[in-house]
């Protein structure tokens, strides 16, 4: 962490810690909840992608439809919907009611706005709908119809992630000329800091990238939990160290997911924190670019699969991860058994590598390997030995997460190898495939294997199009061996999502096996009860 960064987070820790002191006293009346996360964190639901996106997102908006424990999708803006038979129409009529945080009711022109801003942007969770929604059409003042262009049996799932805006407040703070016509900037530059939602919780203040402040709404039409936290803080990853330091003192209620095992265990320590556990219906791989020598060669990628020790990576990195070597892991939907992933042989290792076009010039072509948080450090020293082993020279590199939001949407800057936790945008093995390896994903930083092949997009273009469920999961097994025959990626473990946080006064359903475990949705505050008072016999006050 360079100085500057340091001194910002030591600015933040220091500004909570305060706070945390000021309204322990009005415990009742001021609860709160601060995450620990990984910045960039946008908060324009047409730009926002990440999990910390996710998160924030969930928070301040509203959807059309929203999960219940199972992931299936429930009535929320809109209280019903219709297909037509050829699937191409879905009608929604809203719940009359619904206010926006400056007052104005949500409508069906919110919605179409929406749409229409999600399709013209195309970044962030726009892609799930960019190339699906032809138009959107208000048909009166509580009912909106999405007209497609081809049938999309997902839509439901993929509206999960869908937040709706209110028209006039962004009209009212468009930057003109811009990008976007009369629309000028479509308000993104006003939506970086502000909002403009009907959700659960509100943005008090954003100071990008080092501390997001989101208020509970008091009259929110919808249920939030009796003790859920006044206010929600979202600061920036710590170093172990520190991170120990906050959660003892209590200025913490939950860490990031990313810390070592034994981090964790040392966290599991402190007096009333206990560690979160649930599978998530991710995996965590490292993504190999398939258009970058030398990993452009389809030998190379196999010889570097079969050196990766995939049960050192599980038992000592990931001590409770599963393996899975596949793009699919076990519990998703979807998930087909019978077809073999990758493991550790380096026979085979060497045997496709003398197949590779780099074989007799392996020294001119270097893999860069490249992470961002440490626990991935480990597992990229761990490959660089394994690929050694066979001949392979692997180059670490440690960038900053921002730094691959910036330069994965360029194929040429994009490196050999990147580390990355992965979670499907709606839950399914449809999901996955959407986000990681369609062509439409390829500029984005779930996506570093630049796969680009028609071939896969049109088989998961053809499973969409099946509207029953049973049916479209029967189809993804298909692409799950397309996948693992052209070793795209070195998929590792099954993610199990790994939390420290404050169990002694606050509840959070996910930690007990109930709630919603689905991206985003697992750490929606309004289902999270908070008790200060505890909290402040923790502290001797």
């Amino acid at each position: 962490m360079n100085l500057k960064r340091w001194l910002v987070f030591v600015t933040v820790v220091v500004c909570v810690g305060l706070f945390s002191g000021l309204t322990v006293t009005a415990a009742e009346e001021e609860s709160q909840l601060r995450m620990v996360v990984a910045f960039p964190t946008h908060i324009d639901p047409a730009v926002g992608n990440s999990y910390s996106c996710a998160r924030a997102l969930t928070m301040i908006h509203d959807q059309l439809v929203y999960p219940d424990t199972s992931s299936s999708p429930q009535p929320h803006a809109a209280t019903d919907w219709e297909v037509s038979s050829d699937g191409l129409e879905w009608t929604f009529h809203l719940r009359p009611g619904i206010k926006f945080h400056n007052g104005n009711e949500l409508t069906a022109e919110d919605v179409k706005f929406s749409m229409d801003r999600f399709v013209t942007i195309a970044e962030g969770y726009s892609y799930l709908f960019t190339d699906t929604v032809k138009e959107t059409e208000v048909v009166d003042k509580y009912t909106v119809k999405f007209h497609l262009n081809n049938p999309y049996g997902v839509f439901l799932t993929a509206l999960f992630k869908f937040g709706i805006l209110n028209k006039d407040a962004v009209m009212e703070n468009l930057v003109t000329p811009g990008p976007y016509g009369e629309y000028g900037d479509y308000g993104r530059e006003w939506l970086t800091t502000h909002d403009a939602a009907s959700g659960p919780y509100e943005v008090e203040d954003y100071q990008v990238s080092e501390l997001l402040t989101l208020k509970k709404v008091e009259d929110y039409w919808g249920e939030i939990r009796p003790k859920a936290p006044t206010y929600v803080y979202m600061i920036p990853w710590a170093e172990p160290v520190t991170l120990r330091t906050m959660l003892a003192r209590r200025e913490v209620e939950m860490s990031d997911q990313w810390q070592a095992p034994e981090t964790l265990a040392g966290l599991d320590t402190i007096e009333g924190v206990d560690i979160c556990t649930f599978a998530t219906g991710g995996v965590f791989d490292f993504m190999m670019h398939t258009r970058k020598p030398p990993t452009d060669d389809i030998h190379f990628r196999k010889a570097m699969c079969y050196a990766t020790d995939y049960e050192t990576i599980a038992n000592d990195i990931f001590p409770g991860f599963p393996i899975t070597a596949n793009p699919i892991p076990p519990q998703v939907a979807g998930y087909d058994p019978d077809i073999q992933g990758y493991y550790y042989d380096l026979d085979k290792a060497r045997e496709e590598l003398q197949k590779s076009k780099y074989y007799d010039q392996l020294d001119q072509y270097p893999v860069e390997l490249a992470w961002d948080v440490p626990i991935k450090e480990r597992i990229a020293l761990l490959l660089q030995s394994d690929f050694a082993k066979i001949g392979i020279k692997a180059e670490i590199v440690k960038y900053p997460y921002m730094w691959f939001v910036q330069n994965m949407s360029d194929m040429e800057a994009s490196p050999n190898v990147i580390s990355m936790y992965t979670q499907g945008d709606f839950p399914e093995a449809g999901g996955i495939y959407k986000s990681r390896y369609v062509s439409g994903s390829a500029n984005t930083v779930f996506q570093n294997e630049w796969l680009l092949d028609p071939v896969f997009d049109q088989m998961l273009a053809d499973s969409f199009a099946i509207a029953d469920r049973d049916e479209r999961l029967a189809t993804y097994s298909a692409m799950q061996q397309y996948l693992v025959d052209r070793a795209t990626t070195l998929w590792m473990v099954a993610e199990v999502f790994q939390a420290a946080y404050q169990a002694a006064y606050m509840d959070w359903p996910v930690a007990r096996g109930e709630g919603i475990a689905f991206l985003g949705f697992d750490t929606d505050a309004r289902w999270i009860e908070v008790y200060p008072e505890k909290r402040a016999e923790l502290l001797g006050q």
